[in-house]
C-alpha cells in the first residue's frame, strides 16, 4: 500500500481516538467509533488481513455502533455537570 495513504488513515485514526475520548455527547462519540473502526477496516485491507478487515468492518463498525446507539438511545445524552 502506499505509505502517504497509511500515513493519513494513522494520523484519522489517532484522530477519532482522540476525539472519541474527549467528546462529552455521548452519540457522537459512538458515531465517531464507528468512523474509527472503519479507518481500521481500511487500514486492514491494505495490509492485506481481508478476513480480519471483514469482521472489524461487521462487527465493531456494524453490529457495534448499532449496539452503542441503542444503548445511548436509553440513557441522558448529555450530562448537567
Amino acid at each position: 500500500m502506499i505509505w502517504q495513504l497509511d500515513l493519513i488513515l494513522c494520523i484519522f485514526i489517532v484522530i477519532c481516538a482522540v476525539a472519541a475520548i474527549t467528546i462529552k455527547d455521548l452519540l457522537a462519540a459512538v458515531i465517531i467509533l464507528g468512523a474509527y473502526s472503519f479507518f481500521m477496516c481500511i487500514l486492514y485491507t491494505g495490509m492485506g488481513a481481508v478476513d480480519v478487515a471483514f469482521t472489524e468492518a461487521s462487527v465493531s463498525a456494524g453490529v457495534g455502533t448499532v449496539l452503542f446507539v441503542a444503548a445511548v438511545s436509553k440513557t441522558k445524552r448529555r450530562s448537567k455537570d
